[in-house]
Protein backbone atom coordinates (compact mmCIF):
# COMPACT_ATOMS: atom_id res chain seq x y z
CA UNK A 1 0.00 0.00 0.00
CA UNK A 2 3.02 2.39 0.98
CA UNK A 3 4.12 1.97 -2.88
CA UNK A 4 0.79 2.40 -4.44
CA UNK A 5 0.29 5.70 -2.25
CA UNK A 6 4.08 6.37 -3.48
CA UNK A 7 2.90 6.15 -7.27
CA UNK A 8 -0.37 7.79 -6.67
CA UNK A 9 0.62 11.20 -5.10
CA UNK A 10 3.50 11.15 -7.60
CA UNK A 11 1.61 11.46 -10.49
CA UNK A 12 -1.09 13.46 -9.37
CA UNK A 13 1.07 16.14 -8.57
CA UNK A 14 2.98 15.69 -11.69
CA UNK A 15 -0.44 16.20 -13.40
CA UNK A 16 -1.33 19.65 -11.35
CA UNK A 17 2.28 20.45 -12.02
CA UNK A 18 1.59 21.26 -15.54
CA UNK A 19 -0.56 23.89 -15.80
CA UNK A 20 -0.80 23.69 -19.43
CA UNK A 21 -2.15 20.10 -19.29
CA UNK A 22 -4.18 20.71 -16.45
CA UNK A 23 -6.14 24.60 -17.61
CA UNK A 24 -6.34 22.72 -21.28
CA UNK A 25 -8.60 19.62 -19.47
CA UNK A 26 -10.32 22.54 -17.11
CA UNK A 27 -11.06 24.62 -19.79
CA UNK A 28 -12.43 22.07 -22.24
CA UNK A 29 -15.62 21.59 -20.38
CA UNK A 30 -16.52 25.29 -20.44
CA UNK A 31 -15.76 25.08 -24.30
CA UNK A 32 -18.51 22.96 -24.78
CA UNK A 33 -21.13 24.66 -22.57
CA UNK A 34 -20.68 27.30 -25.00
CA UNK A 35 -20.78 25.47 -28.28
CA UNK A 36 -23.28 23.58 -26.91
CA UNK A 37 -25.38 26.79 -25.88
CA UNK A 38 -25.14 28.04 -28.96
CA UNK A 39 -25.26 25.52 -31.60
CA UNK A 40 -26.91 22.74 -30.02
CA UNK A 41 -29.93 24.74 -27.56
CA UNK A 42 -32.05 25.47 -30.91
CA UNK A 43 -31.59 21.89 -32.03
CA UNK A 44 -33.15 20.49 -28.47
CA UNK A 45 -35.88 22.95 -28.17
CA UNK A 46 -37.58 22.41 -31.85
CA UNK A 47 -37.21 19.06 -31.40
CA UNK A 48 -39.25 19.55 -28.02
CA UNK A 49 -41.85 21.97 -29.87
CA UNK A 50 -42.19 19.44 -32.55
CA UNK A 51 -43.14 16.57 -29.99
CA UNK A 52 -45.56 19.20 -28.38
CA UNK A 53 -47.22 20.22 -31.05
CA UNK A 54 -49.43 23.08 -30.30
CA UNK A 55 -51.81 21.32 -28.22
CA UNK A 56 -49.77 22.81 -24.55
CA UNK A 57 -48.94 26.05 -23.79
CA UNK A 58 -45.50 25.09 -21.93
CA UNK A 59 -43.96 27.95 -20.10
CA UNK A 60 -40.40 29.58 -21.46
CA UNK A 61 -38.85 28.31 -18.29
CA UNK A 62 -39.61 25.35 -18.65
CA UNK A 63 -38.56 25.00 -21.95
CA UNK A 64 -35.06 26.39 -21.12
CA UNK A 65 -34.67 24.24 -18.21
CA UNK A 66 -35.60 20.93 -20.35
CA UNK A 67 -32.84 22.48 -22.94
CA UNK A 68 -30.76 23.22 -20.27
CA UNK A 69 -31.01 19.51 -18.66
CA UNK A 70 -29.98 18.02 -21.88
CA UNK A 71 -26.94 20.15 -22.37
CA UNK A 72 -25.30 19.81 -19.21
CA UNK A 73 -25.89 15.99 -19.45
CA UNK A 74 -24.42 15.89 -23.15
CA UNK A 75 -21.66 17.86 -21.26
CA UNK A 76 -20.80 15.94 -18.89
CA UNK A 77 -21.12 12.96 -20.73
CA UNK A 78 -18.72 13.68 -23.30
CA UNK A 79 -16.28 15.54 -20.48
CA UNK A 80 -16.12 12.49 -18.11
CA UNK A 81 -14.52 10.74 -20.92
CA UNK A 82 -12.44 13.39 -23.10
CA UNK A 83 -10.78 14.79 -19.97
CA UNK A 84 -9.62 11.62 -18.54
CA UNK A 85 -7.27 11.00 -22.04
CA UNK A 86 -5.68 14.27 -20.71
CA UNK A 87 -5.52 13.41 -17.02
CA UNK A 88 -3.32 10.13 -18.20
CA UNK A 89 -0.87 12.02 -20.25
CA UNK A 90 1.51 10.91 -17.21
CA UNK A 91 1.83 8.15 -18.25
CA UNK A 92 2.71 8.38 -21.87
CA UNK A 93 5.10 11.09 -20.41
CA UNK A 94 7.01 8.51 -18.41
CA UNK A 95 7.20 6.33 -21.57
CA UNK A 96 8.47 9.33 -23.38
CA UNK A 97 10.61 10.63 -21.19
CA UNK A 98 12.34 6.57 -20.61
CA UNK A 99 11.02 6.73 -16.76
CA UNK A 100 8.84 3.48 -17.29
CA UNK A 101 12.05 1.63 -17.60
CA UNK A 102 13.33 2.75 -14.16
CA UNK A 103 9.94 1.48 -12.53
CA UNK A 104 10.67 -2.06 -14.79
CA UNK A 105 13.74 -2.51 -12.84
CA UNK A 106 12.28 -1.59 -9.45
CA UNK A 107 10.74 -3.91 -7.25
CA UNK A 108 7.42 -2.07 -7.42
CA UNK A 109 5.16 -5.13 -9.65
CA UNK A 110 3.02 -4.13 -12.29
CA UNK A 111 -0.02 -4.18 -11.09
CA UNK A 112 0.75 -1.39 -8.45
CA UNK A 113 2.23 0.42 -11.51
CA UNK A 114 -0.72 -0.10 -13.64
CA UNK A 115 -3.13 0.83 -10.08
CA UNK A 116 -1.12 3.85 -9.45
CA UNK A 117 -0.99 5.30 -13.21
CA UNK A 118 -5.00 4.52 -13.16
CA UNK A 119 -5.95 5.62 -9.24
CA UNK A 120 -3.76 8.95 -10.02
CA UNK A 121 -5.97 9.55 -13.83
CA UNK A 122 -9.06 8.84 -11.74
CA UNK A 123 -8.57 11.63 -9.07
CA UNK A 124 -7.44 13.91 -11.79
CA UNK A 125 -10.40 13.51 -13.77
CA UNK A 126 -12.87 13.47 -10.81
CA UNK A 127 -11.57 16.57 -10.06
CA UNK A 128 -11.94 18.31 -12.88
CA UNK A 129 -14.82 16.94 -14.03
CA UNK A 130 -16.77 18.18 -10.89
CA UNK A 131 -16.38 21.54 -11.40
CA UNK A 132 -17.04 21.30 -14.53
CA UNK A 133 -20.60 19.57 -13.10
CA UNK A 134 -20.37 22.87 -10.45
CA UNK A 135 -20.30 25.18 -13.77
CA UNK A 136 -23.24 23.14 -15.94
CA UNK A 137 -25.38 23.44 -12.34
CA UNK A 138 -24.84 27.17 -12.11
CA UNK A 139 -26.38 27.17 -16.06
CA UNK A 140 -29.17 25.31 -14.78
CA UNK A 141 -29.95 27.64 -11.98
CA UNK A 142 -29.26 30.44 -14.59
CA UNK A 143 -31.89 29.23 -17.63
CA UNK A 144 -34.44 27.70 -15.34
CA UNK A 145 -33.30 25.06 -12.03
CA UNK A 146 -35.82 21.73 -11.38
CA UNK A 147 -33.96 19.61 -9.93
CA UNK A 148 -33.99 18.29 -5.93
CA UNK A 149 -31.26 18.38 -3.76
CA UNK A 150 -31.21 14.09 -4.61
CA UNK A 151 -31.63 14.41 -8.57
CA UNK A 152 -28.04 16.78 -7.63
CA UNK A 153 -26.35 13.77 -5.64
CA UNK A 154 -27.27 10.98 -8.24
CA UNK A 155 -25.76 13.31 -10.71
CA UNK A 156 -22.90 14.12 -9.06
CA UNK A 157 -23.01 9.67 -8.69
CA UNK A 158 -23.23 9.55 -12.37
CA UNK A 159 -20.01 12.26 -13.07
CA UNK A 160 -18.02 9.60 -10.66
CA UNK A 161 -19.07 6.22 -12.56
CA UNK A 162 -18.59 7.54 -15.53
CA UNK A 163 -15.31 9.53 -14.73
CA UNK A 164 -14.11 5.71 -13.76
CA UNK A 165 -15.33 3.76 -16.87
CA UNK A 166 -13.47 6.87 -19.23
CA UNK A 167 -10.11 6.52 -17.02
CA UNK A 168 -10.53 2.69 -17.60
CA UNK A 169 -10.75 3.48 -21.66
CA UNK A 170 -8.26 5.79 -21.74
CA UNK A 171 -5.65 3.64 -19.14
CA UNK A 172 -6.26 0.47 -21.93
CA UNK A 173 -5.93 3.02 -25.19
CA UNK A 174 -2.61 4.86 -23.45
CA UNK A 175 -1.18 2.05 -23.06
CA UNK A 176 0.28 1.45 -26.48
CA UNK A 177 0.89 5.17 -26.61
CA UNK A 178 4.67 6.11 -26.88
CA UNK A 179 4.36 10.41 -27.69
CA UNK A 180 2.15 13.21 -26.14
CA UNK A 181 1.31 13.75 -30.28
CA UNK A 182 0.05 10.44 -30.49
CA UNK A 183 -2.28 10.76 -27.25
CA UNK A 184 -3.25 14.36 -28.42
CA UNK A 185 -4.04 13.01 -31.97
CA UNK A 186 -6.31 10.06 -30.11
CA UNK A 187 -8.23 12.50 -27.32
CA UNK A 188 -8.97 14.42 -30.09
CA UNK A 189 -10.21 11.83 -32.47
CA UNK A 190 -12.13 10.21 -29.39
CA UNK A 191 -13.64 13.79 -27.94
CA UNK A 192 -15.17 14.13 -31.40
CA UNK A 193 -16.42 10.39 -32.08
CA UNK A 194 -17.48 9.88 -28.51
CA UNK A 195 -20.45 12.15 -28.52
CA UNK A 196 -21.74 10.88 -31.32
CA UNK A 197 -21.87 7.08 -30.55
CA UNK A 198 -23.10 8.20 -26.96
CA UNK A 199 -25.93 10.06 -27.76
CA UNK A 200 -24.72 13.07 -26.34
CA UNK A 201 -24.82 14.98 -29.50
CA UNK A 202 -27.74 13.91 -31.20
CA UNK A 203 -29.94 11.54 -29.37
CA UNK A 204 -29.97 7.59 -30.06
CA UNK A 205 -33.64 7.49 -31.07
CA UNK A 206 -32.98 9.78 -34.14
CA UNK A 207 -30.65 7.56 -35.70
CA UNK A 208 -31.16 4.69 -38.14
CA UNK A 209 -32.64 1.62 -36.30
CA UNK A 210 -29.90 -0.47 -37.68
CA UNK A 211 -27.53 1.57 -36.06
CA UNK A 212 -29.47 2.04 -33.07
CA UNK A 213 -29.37 -1.37 -32.50
CA UNK A 214 -25.04 -1.57 -32.79
CA UNK A 215 -24.87 1.54 -30.22
CA UNK A 216 -27.40 0.29 -27.59
CA UNK A 217 -24.37 -2.22 -27.15
CA UNK A 218 -21.73 0.57 -25.77
CA UNK A 219 -21.97 1.35 -22.30
CA UNK A 220 -21.41 5.06 -23.22
CA UNK A 221 -24.65 4.83 -24.54
CA UNK A 222 -26.22 4.39 -20.55
CA UNK A 223 -23.76 6.32 -18.94
CA UNK A 224 -25.24 9.40 -21.09
CA UNK A 225 -29.29 8.09 -20.42
CA UNK A 226 -28.35 7.92 -16.62
CA UNK A 227 -27.19 11.94 -16.67
CA UNK A 228 -30.47 12.66 -18.66
CA UNK A 229 -32.71 11.13 -16.17
CA UNK A 230 -31.44 12.80 -13.68
CA UNK A 231 -31.03 16.13 -14.99
CA UNK A 232 -34.70 16.00 -16.68
CA UNK A 233 -36.56 14.33 -13.91
CA UNK A 234 -37.59 17.66 -12.69
CA UNK A 235 -38.74 18.97 -15.63
CA UNK A 236 -40.62 15.63 -16.13
CA UNK A 237 -42.21 16.22 -12.88
CA UNK A 238 -43.37 19.80 -13.72
CA UNK A 239 -44.63 18.93 -17.03
CA UNK A 240 -46.81 16.21 -15.44
CA UNK A 241 -48.30 18.76 -12.91
CA UNK A 242 -49.07 20.90 -16.11
CA UNK A 243 -51.54 17.81 -17.37
CA UNK A 244 -49.30 16.24 -19.60
CA UNK A 245 -50.66 12.67 -20.56
CA UNK A 246 -47.99 9.73 -19.77
CA UNK A 247 -48.25 9.10 -22.98
CA UNK A 248 -46.87 12.53 -24.61
CA UNK A 249 -44.45 12.00 -21.43
CA UNK A 250 -43.03 8.59 -22.72
CA UNK A 251 -42.67 10.05 -26.26
CA UNK A 252 -40.67 13.02 -24.75
CA UNK A 253 -38.33 10.60 -22.87
CA UNK A 254 -38.06 8.13 -25.81
CA UNK A 255 -37.27 10.98 -28.52
CA UNK A 256 -34.37 12.36 -26.03
CA UNK A 257 -32.80 9.31 -24.52
CA UNK A 258 -34.16 8.97 -21.06
CA UNK A 259 -35.85 5.54 -22.46
CA UNK A 260 -33.22 3.34 -24.18
CA UNK A 261 -33.90 0.08 -25.78
CA UNK A 262 -32.09 -2.79 -26.10
CA UNK A 263 -33.91 -4.56 -29.24
CA UNK A 264 -36.86 -3.42 -28.02
CA UNK A 265 -36.67 -4.16 -24.47
CA UNK A 266 -36.12 -1.20 -21.96
CA UNK A 267 -33.45 -0.83 -20.26
CA UNK A 268 -34.17 0.32 -16.98
CA UNK A 269 -31.90 2.69 -14.10
CA UNK A 270 -30.39 0.01 -12.17
CA UNK A 271 -29.53 -2.08 -14.81
CA UNK A 272 -27.86 1.00 -16.59
CA UNK A 273 -25.42 1.39 -13.15
CA UNK A 274 -24.59 -2.44 -14.06
CA UNK A 275 -23.82 -2.04 -17.51
CA UNK A 276 -21.06 0.89 -17.08
CA UNK A 277 -19.77 -0.60 -13.71
CA UNK A 278 -19.39 -3.85 -15.67
CA UNK A 279 -17.63 -2.64 -18.70
CA UNK A 280 -15.36 -0.40 -16.37
CA UNK A 281 -14.39 -3.99 -14.83
CA UNK A 282 -13.81 -5.34 -18.04
CA UNK A 283 -11.46 -2.30 -19.20
CA UNK A 284 -9.87 -2.72 -15.51
CA UNK A 285 -8.52 -6.10 -16.09
CA UNK A 286 -7.61 -5.13 -19.41
CA UNK A 287 -5.87 -2.89 -18.58
CA UNK A 288 -3.81 -4.54 -15.76
CA UNK A 289 -3.45 -7.80 -17.76
CA UNK A 290 -1.55 -5.73 -20.46
CA UNK A 291 0.51 -4.07 -17.91
CA UNK A 292 1.43 -7.68 -16.75
CA UNK A 293 2.27 -9.08 -19.99
CA UNK A 294 4.99 -6.68 -21.09
CA UNK A 295 6.28 -7.06 -18.02
CA UNK A 296 6.99 -10.45 -18.69
CA UNK A 297 8.45 -9.72 -22.24
CA UNK A 298 10.68 -7.38 -20.52
CA UNK A 299 11.69 -10.03 -18.54
CA UNK A 300 12.46 -12.15 -21.58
Amino acid sequence: MTQLRTLVGRNVRLFFRDRGMFFSSLITPVILLVLYATFLARVYRDSLQSSLGDFLNVPEKLMDGFVGGQLVSSILAVSCITVAFCSNMVMVQDKAKGVVRDFVVSPVSPPIRALGYYIASLIASTAVCYTACAVCLGYLAWVGWYMSVWDVLLMLLDVFILSVFGTAISSVLNFFLKTEAQISAVGTVVSAGYGFISGAYMPIASYAGALRKILSFLPGTYGTSLLKNHALRGVYAEMCELGFSNEALNSIRDSVDCNVYFFENKVKIPEMYGIVVGATAVFLGIYIFLNALFEKKNDR
